[in-house]
């Protein structure tokens, strides 16, 4: 099925690109969401129309990130935790927590945008934790795990 984007798509395509997908993709997850149309004549020529609207639109949600992101570089988030013997943390501390704390500290954040590859913290100590924010706006911020005393 060929679409037209209406936004940028990771690993798929920038706003106005005309690509094909699978149609369940396009059906049930681009077109529902807003992020794709199907490209039919009178789709294309409705994209054409709102296209500068459209570019404006990730224009600003791509400032906006950039602003998130020059905040949260700067952040340094310590959390206190209970801990047994050798610093091991009793349970872990996830993306959920993280962005609990960074919220906490006034600056928005949500539990998807945290990126933990190695998985969840399970020791003490300090640790670059990566974000990945709108428009492909990737930052570090620095989480901090101490034991609770």
């Amino acid at each position: 099925m060929e679409i037209i984007l209406l936004e940028k798509v990771a690993n798929l395509g920038a706003l106005g690109d005309r690509i094909k997908v699978k149609p369940g993709y396009a059906r049930n997850f681009l077109i529902p969401k807003g992020k794709a149309t199907a490209a039919t004549a009178a789709n294309v020529a409705r994209f054409e129309a709102r296209r500068a609207e459209l570019e404006r639109i990730a224009g600003d949600t791509l400032s906006k990130a950039q602003a998130r992101a020059a905040q949260l570089a700067e952040l340094i988030v310590t959390l206190s935790v209970k801990t047994g013997s050798e610093g091991r943390l009793f349970g872990s501390v996830g993306a959920a927590d993280i962005a609990n704390a960074v919220s906490a500290a006034g600056i928005e954040l949500q539990k998807h945008e945290v990126r933990l590859p190695a998985g969840p913290i399970r020791q003490t100590g300090e640790y670059d934790v990566d974000v990945h924010l709108p428009s492909e706006v990737k930052t570090q911020i620095r989480v901090n795990i101490i034991a609770e005393t």
